[in-house]
């Protein structure tokens, strides 16, 4: 358990009792750690790892919340088995964030006259106005803290990353900033908006074509904007992230000041009387009420980037089809030498082997997330990491789950394979089928401009609901061009999205299934949308953008529709054609038989 380690009896040597005893000096009674940091990323940097420090869960999404006689960690379905046995259950209750969310528990265990204290630049408003009517419900008092009582006893806390900012050239953004500037400018004049805060890194990097080293894997540099009607910006930025190079790209529209000038230029906006758009879904509690207190019109509405940025030009979907077929070569090589040597092996070993793989492509840059490597039982962990000491040995009879992914210079590669290691039973394979026809149903959809992904989602799921299984997870999520791996806004899942799938978005298609202490199976590939002509309305549909064989091993050839079969062997054919003219002849031989037809 992640905790152990820290526990002690009768002493105030861990991260719970140091936090409890910041809160009583503070006159507080509890206090609510997220996952996020500023920016309300999937990943954050070693310095912004609070709740990992406080609780020793290291999941992307998650939230603790401490009173003076009782804690509790909140996270999804994904993590439900990680949560129980990285965090010290003695200490901390465990609870699904869905249906039992952070509110719900604040309501029952807060007492009349508590105070509860949060940093307001770690949530968004949404998430304060619920905690803040759950305390309020309680008799309690929400209580926005100017300085972050975690961070005063945490020990040895990271430095904040200062890694250098880098030109993305408009040879592989297919627009310049000036372009991408005006579109959002266009859009704040239509809805008679002065200006639009941007607090999520990519939306920066994007308008600005610009790229950094500032989270592991996602190369944006961490940092705040505030985007005019006139089309300049003011970029909020430690100077030392901006080397001349940076500083020559950006033209005049574009003014770099100092990280610590944003609250004064939010003041001043609002001073001015302007009318400031911000994102009620991932803008922090502390822009708004800054904003607010100086007396600023509020708009809340999307950030303005995020469609666009979305919408892929052709010079992206162009970029994105070169890393693809860098990265077909690196799975290629990667699968021939899995059946050849994976027996034996550790899931550390075969991440470690397939990160060498990518290493040897052109443009590569780094993995676009920690790879996702479980065999047999750990499979069944959504998002199950790899850790050296705990690294299962993969055997015969077992299947193999890989999920994982690449930055390259052109663009971003997301897939997942599920491998057989030796004879599989005959319920993995049918379940294996299940998923692969789900897979195959979602690509070969065709559907009328303006529908959601939240409409398709039951395309992946049909064969599976149909066997009485289903997944946890979403089905699908957007890709960002050399930017984030996860990509809003719109998606693919049973929650209700209202953001129609349009021309250019690239999105996942990732249906699963996973059997508790036994295995899991995930398909994945990377889709871009695009038009489909000859309808009576506009239509859309799907182009596969991942080039790798799907282990035919694991098939039950009858359970295949012919339109499945078809799809299958027409998918091998193309991988065989565009990848085998890029291997060595071993490698190739083996592609030709993986990509055989069924």
């Amino acid at each position: 358990m992640g905790m152990m380690d820290h526990k002690t009896s009768n002493t105030t040597t861990t991260p719970l009792d140091l936090l409890r005893s910041a809160l009583r000096t503070r006159g507080l009674d509890g206090f609510v750690v997220p996952r996020a940091d500023e920016h309300q990323g999937e990943y954050v940097p070693p310095s912004a790892k609070r709740l990992a420090w406080l609780t020793g869960f290291t999941g992307s999404a998650g939230v603790a919340v401490v009173l003076g006689d009782a804690a509790a960690v909140f996270s999804d379905g994904r993590y439900t088995l990680q949560v129980r046995e990285e965090v010290d259950t003695e200490r901390f209750e465990t609870r699904h964030i869905t249906d039992d969310p952070p509110s719900g528990w604040l309501r029952r265990m807060v007492t009349a006259g508590q105070r509860i204290g949060y940093d307001p630049w770690l949530h968004t408003p949404d998430d304060v106005r619920r905690m803040g009517d759950a305390v309020t419900a309680a008799g309690g008092e929400l209580v926005a803290c100017r300085e972050n009582p975690l961070d005063a006893v945490w020990p040895d806390r990271p430095e904040p990353p200062m890694a250098a900012a880098s030109v993305y050239p408009v040879e592989l953004s297919g627009r310049v900033g000036l372009d991408k500037r005006r579109e959002v400018a266009a859009a704040l004049e239509r809805d008679g908006e002065d200006a639009a805060v941007l607090t999520l890194p990519d939306s920066i990097a994007w308008l600005l074509n610009v790229r950094g080293r500032d989270l592991p894997c996602t190369p944006v540099v961490l940092s705040f904007a505030v985007v005019y009607r006139d089309a300049s910006v003011d970029w909020f930025v430690e100077a030392e992230k901006v080397g001349p190079e940076v500083r020559a790209h950006l033209d005049d529209g574009v003014r770099v000041r100092p990280r610590d000038a944003f609250i004064q230029v939010l003041q001043q906006i609002a001073a001015h009387g302007g009318a400031v758009r911000v994102d009620p879904g991932s803008v922090p509690a502390a822009v708004t009420d800054i904003l607010a207190a100086a007396g600023a019109k509020i708009s809340r509405g999307g950030d303005p980037t995020l469609l666009p940025k979305a919408c892929k030009n052709a010079v992206e979907l162009d970029g994105f089809r070169r890393a693809h077929r860098h990265d077909a070569v690196a799975m290629a090589r990667f699968l021939a030498w899995f059946d050849a040597h994976g027996v034996g092996k550790t899931e550390k070993d075969l991440s470690d082997r397939l990160l060498e793989f990518r290493r040897e492509q052109a443009g590569f840059v780094g993995p676009s997330f920690p790879t996702i490597a479980g065999a047999g039982p750990n499979g069944a962990i959504v998002h199950y990491h790899v850790h050296a000491e705990t690294a299962r040995t993969l055997g015969r009879g077992e299947i193999f789950l890989l999920d994982s992914g690449a930055h390259y210079r052109e663009g971003t590669t997301d897939v997942t394979r599920t491998l057989a290691v030796g004879e599989v039973d005959v319920e993995i394979r049918r379940n294996f089928t299940l998923v692969l026809q789900g897979n195959i149903d979602l690509s070969l959809a065709v559907f009328p401009k303006g529908t959601t992904g939240s409409q398709i989602d039951a395309l992946a799921r049909r064969w599976l609901w149909a066997a009485g299984l289903d997944y946890d997870h979403g089905t699908g999520h957007g890709v960002g061009a050399f930017l984030s791996v996860h990509e809003g806004p719109q998606r693919i899942g049973k929650a209700p999205n209202m953001v129609a799938l349009a021309p250019g978005m690239v999105v996942s298609n990732e249906p699963g299934y996973y059997k508790t202490d036994a295995y899991g199976i995930r398909i994945e590939n990377l889709l871009a949308v695009r038009p489909v002509e000859g309808g009576e309305r506009p239509m859309l549909g799907f182009e596969a953008l991942t080039l790798v064989p799907i282990d035919r091993r694991l098939i039950v050839a009858e359970m295949l529709l012919p339109e499945q079969r078809d799809w299958l062997n027409a998918y091998h054919a193309r991988v065989a054609e565009v990848v085998g003219p890029l291997l060595e002849s071993a490698t190739a031989d083996w592609l030709a038989e993986a990509t055989r037809p069924i």
